[in-house]
């Protein structure tokens, strides 16, 4: 009987370990914006949530497809009605994305306009992944020195956007959610024609790797807190 009971405890906690080392449940991604995070004229694995979540994949952290909130065009007031009307929202992420506000930018919307209207939908972000370190902002990438930028004034976007990206970054300074200006890296494209899309606006899927490059050992930290 002493024999049967061992043996009985001893594959108990053989279970017990087996259970220890089963990989945890998949991450969830919530990626909120415009045409930069649907990845306007690139293909679905090209868009930069999912070459991230591909990568955070790769190094053991096991990542959900991301879920993506963003239509070309939009401008922060659009994102936000989007995100109100989402009835397949779950109560939180474990990565919740930023990136809003080129449109704004483009149709004439005033800096102190978009101002309230990203610290909202920060908050709201901030609310999707119940804890402001879930929650990553990237800037505004400058679209001026793409072909159908230059055409519209390339130093005059660049100075807007600078603007648009200065005003968001004090805002997430302030909340102390972690900010990636990716910016630098959409200027290459003047001398990189790789790194613009076939549409000679937005982003190519390289462009899109160089931004996960950068902030690729961050988020990892991030969700293994």
């Amino acid at each position: 009987m002493k024999f049967v009971l061992a043996m009985t405890a001893m594959i108990l906690l053989a279970c017990q370990s087996d259970d220890n080392t089963m990989p945890q449940n998949s991450l969830s991604f919530l990626a909120l914006g415009d045409s930069y995070t649907i990845g306007e004229s690139v293909a679905e694995n090209e868009r930069w949530p999912v070459q991230l979540a591909n990568q955070l994949n790769d190094r053991g952290i096991e990542m959900e497809s991301p879920k993506i909130i963003a239509t070309t065009g939009w401008r922060t007031d659009q994102l936000k009605s989007a995100i109100g009307s989402d009835t397949e929202l779950k109560e939180n992420y474990d990565l919740v994305s930023l990136l809003i506000g080129v449109n704004n930018q483009f149709q004439g919307r005033t800096v102190e306009s978009f101002v309230p209207e990203f610290e909202e939908l920060l908050n709201t972000a901030i609310e999707l992944a119940g804890d402001k370190h879930k929650v990553i902002v990237l800037s505004i990438p400058d679209y001026g020195v793409t072909p159908f930028g230059m055409s519209r004034g390339e130093e005059r976007i660049a100075r807007e956007l600078d603007e648009y990206n200065r005003v968001s970054k004090e805002i997430c300074d302030r909340y102390e959610v972690k900010y990636f200006d990716i910016t630098p890296i959409s200027r290459e494209a003047k001398e990189d024609a790789e790194l613009i899309a076939s549409d000679n606006l937005h982003p190519s899927g390289k462009m899109y790797g160089r931004w996960v490059e950068l902030i690729l050992n961050d988020v990892t930290e991030l969700l293994k807190k």
